[in-house]
């Protein structure tokens, strides 16, 4: 016996009990959005669909990447638009073409089919968070609309059901939330010690910084980065060539003009001129004594010799080498390496109320997690430019125990006064509003 042939109804009925299947079992938002738009064309022969969620499409018919400023998509968003600010908007139905300006029908006409209906969706307080619309070449019927009114919410379920619930702590009783605020604001009151993070460097304490002693090139460096030096020795050699030259003109000139006094001399006792002459040239040869003297004294410092024991403190050699220098520029620095302190650069922005005494504690670069504990002994009272081309604060700090060697660099931790956690968390969000708005 054959099975009865199902008729148009029966195969209209399993065609939308498909489509309510498939938007209950869709994984994601974004299968259900593809399958709205698309999975009904079959059954209600629209041309294109188009879903909106919060006045933004979301999904098009036969579109698998909705492109924001496309042509149809402004149109359809700004349609969405008209009708969230007439009461057609929370109702299903045929959108009629005479409720819209002229220059919307132009676009109707020339974007979409003449014929279209909106299928709102709505939320559990019956809100509508968006809609499809839906637009074909023939009018739809009676019967159409009220199956489509019935998707509608089938969609609008499925949809909720995919979107995330409300957080936990909204699902609270009142009174919890109210406890919850107050121990909150009881947290943000307690006192907590503030702080501050800051480069540092540990430096030579009181060492004795060496110069160039004369104007002149770098002909050699003697020592190396960190190396100890003894008294004497020497450290720095100038380029000597003409110190030598002019040592060497002025000793002969001197002699020239002992030379001419001593002749002169000999005959002051026959000539008169000669006589009244000796008072010049003896001058004329203190002048040149005084130039040979000056000369032999610039040549000795050509070599620059260590005054006191120590290492030799200094970046890189190549730096200077072959370098002109002015008299009184820095060339390194002669420290005892048991004598050290830290020197920070705290930021104008991270600047806190410090005191002297105050605790710092050193984590290095090379061994982060060992602390070397310091005190701050000064704070300078004006800002100046760093390395980095900020604004900072020169803070000096003495090391409680044996200091780290002399050139190693980390940060430093700044401890100040105890202030409420609001204070120590909102501190520079507080700080910029205050300089955003001048007060």
């Amino acid at each position: 016996m054959n099975a009865p042939v199902p008729g148009a109804l029966e195969q209209l009925l399993a065609h939308y009990l498909k489509l309510e299947r498939q938007a209950r079992s869709a994984a994601s938002t974004e299968v259900l959005a593809f399958s709205m738009v698309n999975d009904s064309q079959s059954l209600f022969g629209y041309r294109h669909g188009a879903l909106l969620i919060a006045g933004k499409v979301r999904a098009l018919t036969g579109v698998s990447a909705v492109e924001p400023n496309a042509p149809f998509v402004v149109f359809i968003e700004r349609m969405a638009a008209r009708l969230a600010a007439s009461e057609r908007f929370a109702l299903p139905g045929v959108v009629p073409a005479d409720s819209v300006d002229q220059a919307s029908r132009d676009d109707w006409q020339a974007l979409s089919a003449p014929h279209a209906f909106w299928l709102p969706l709505k939320d559990r307080q019956d809100q509508v968070f968006g809609g499809l619309w839906l637009a074909r070449g023939n009018p739809w019927n009676d019967a159409e609309q009220a199956l489509l009114a019935q998707l509608g919410d089938c969609y609008s379920h499925a949809w909720r059901a995919l979107q995330p619930g409300k957080p936990w702590r909204l699902r609270w009783p009142a009174r919890t939330r109210w406890a919850l605020a107050a121990a909150l604001l009881l947290v943000l009151l307690v006192p907590v010690r503030q702080s501050v993070l800051a480069p540092a460097e540990v430096v030579p304490r009181n060492g004795q910084v060496v110069a160039a002693p004369l104007d002149g090139v770098v002909a050699e460096f003697l020592v190396k980065p960190n190396q100890p030096v003894q008294t004497g020795q020497v450290l720095v050699r100038f380029d000597a060539t003409s110190l030598k030259a002019q040592a060497d003109v002025a000793e002969r000139t001197l002699g020239v003009a002992e030379a001419e006094l001593k002749a002169n001399t000999q005959r002051a006792f026959s000539d008169a001129d000669s006589s009244a002459r000796l008072d010049l040239l003896a001058a004329r040869v203190e002048q040149k004594r005084a130039e040979r003297d000056y000369a032999r004294d610039l040549l000795a410092r050509s070599e620059v010799r260590a005054e006191r024991d120590g290492i030799a403190v200094f970046a890189d050699a190549q730096r200077y080498l072959g370098k002109p220098m002015r008299t009184g520029e820095r060339l390194m620095e002669i420290a005892d390496p048991a004598q050290a302190e830290l020197r920070i650069e705290l930021p104008v922005a991270d600047a806190i109320g410090l005191e002297n005494g105050a605790e710092v504690a050193l984590f290095l670069d090379s061994d982060p997690l060992h602390r070397h504990s310091a005190k701050l002994e000064r704070a300078a009272y004006q800002a100046q430019g760093t390395a980095a081309g900020q604004l900072a604060y020169r803070l000096d700090a003495a090391f409680d125990e044996a200091p780290p060697r002399i050139g190693l660099r980390g940060t430093a931790k700044l401890f100040g006064e105890r202030a409420p956690l609001a204070l120590y968390l909102l501190r520079r969000p507080l700080a910029a509003l205050r300089q955003a708005v001048g007060l």
